[in-house]
């Protein structure tokens, strides 16, 4: 290889999640993934925010600001903007960042970055959150229409949100925006935990993995598990949110158990122990990770064919109408007893998983940060 045909090293990436560390959720996962580590991916300064309390355990290359008082609407939000782009003033030194990654189009670390380091090229990321708070939030949906012109590249994960992007922003510069998948970790791909045979007398083991909130879902998945025979399910999600499920629970028709809220490796674990991932999301998911992830371990995916879900799982899943008890019914009965269709699933789900190993995506995001500077 020639000295000019030499790939430019990744650009340092500035980048900031206001979010608590040890915060839940598939964004969160993502952003570690990327940017922190012994050897992160993408070389970065990331920050996240101090919870109360003493520092939590974070992996190494993350830092944490103690900026308190986050808000989502006016007036609190523009005081909270102002705080956060103060902290990111003293910690960052402008001569030693190459791009701006903007985690989201919403929420106040955006636009603090953008005012911290008002000269760097600008990459916004799109998570399903964001699309979800402009709609909900009017003071939100004026953050995303403005990073939208602030950024120099916006990425998608999937051409739904993208679809859905415009809807918000109907001034949306399309040439910038960029479709680049989320991934998962490429070890995962290549060396998921081994997967014990499945009894084929057995009950049918489900299991729902992640928050709780409305759009995912679970409310409704427990109201249409009436009249569901032959399964049981596993919920592993933050305590506060399994506990505002108590008056469903009571009257659920199948057994439900609680697992907590696993860590990563736990929840890889966990999807050696069930027979198929439900995904329930009423609305829109901007990818669908932890399917993804359960896809890698060979754990088949029932999900909702909502947009983002659509073209991450395709016909690697099982779309199922979790909203009709009767559908619901008769998809579990199917897989209950007949074992085929659960390895036909397994073996799609795993070629579908990889397509979408991490490096690619951190390959992706650094070479548009290079077309940038």
């Amino acid at each position: 290889m020639t000295p000019d045909s030499t790939p430019r090293p990744a650009p340092v990436v500035a980048t900031v999640l206001d979010l608590l560390a040890g915060s839940p959720g598939g964004s969160v996962e993502l952003f570690l993934d990327l940017y922190t580590g012994p050897r992160p991916l993408i070389p970065a300064r990331a920050f996240m925010l101090q919870p109360a309390g003493p520092r939590p355990d974070g992996p190494a290359g993350l830092e944490l600001l103690s900026v308190g008082g986050k808000a989502l609407d006016e007036p609190d939000f523009t005081a909270y903007v102002h705080r956060l782009r103060r902290a990111l003033a003293v910690a960052l030194d402008p001569d030693q960042v190459a791009v701006v990654h903007l985690q989201h189009l919403t929420f106040g670390a955006t636009p603090a970055l953008i005012r911290a380091l008002p000269h760097h090229p600008r990459i916004a990321l799109v998570h399903g959150t964001d699309l979800l708070f402009a709609a909900a939030h009017r003071t939100q949906l004026r953050v995303l229409r403005n990073t939208t012109a602030a950024a120099d590249a916006i990425v998608v994960p999937t051409a739904a949100m993208a679809d859905h992007l415009r809807e918000l922003a109907p001034a949306l510069d399309t040439t910038k925006v960029a479709e680049i998948p989320w991934g998962i970790p490429d070890h995962l791909i290549t060396t998921p935990p081994p997967r014990p045979p499945r009894d084929p007398d057995g009950v049918l083991r489900l299991l729902y993995a992640g928050r709780l909130t409305a759009e995912k879902g679970v409310q409704t998945l427990l109201r249409t598990l009436t009249g569901t025979t032959g399964a049981e399910l596993s919920i592993a999600a933050p305590a506060h949110e399994f506990s505002g499920l108590a008056p469903l629970l009571r009257t659920a028709a199948v057994p439900v158990r609680y697992l907590g809220w696993l860590d990563r490796q736990e929840l890889w674990r966990a999807f050696a122990d069930h027979d198929a991932l439900l995904m329930p999301s009423t609305t829109l998911e901007a990818m669908g990770l932890v399917a993804l992830e359960a896809q890698a371990c060979g754990l088949p995916v029932m999900f909702q064919p909502v947009p983002g879900l659509n073209q991450s799982l395709g016909a690697a899943g099982l779309p199922t109408d979790f909203t009709d008890p009767t559908a619901l019914a008769a998809a579990v009965q199917r897989l209950r007893t007949d074992s085929t269709v659960l390895d036909d699933l397994r073996a799609a789900g795993l070629a579908n998983a990889a397509r979408f190993p991490l490096s690619a995506t951190a390959t992706a995001l650094a070479h548009l940060g290079r077309t940038l500077t």
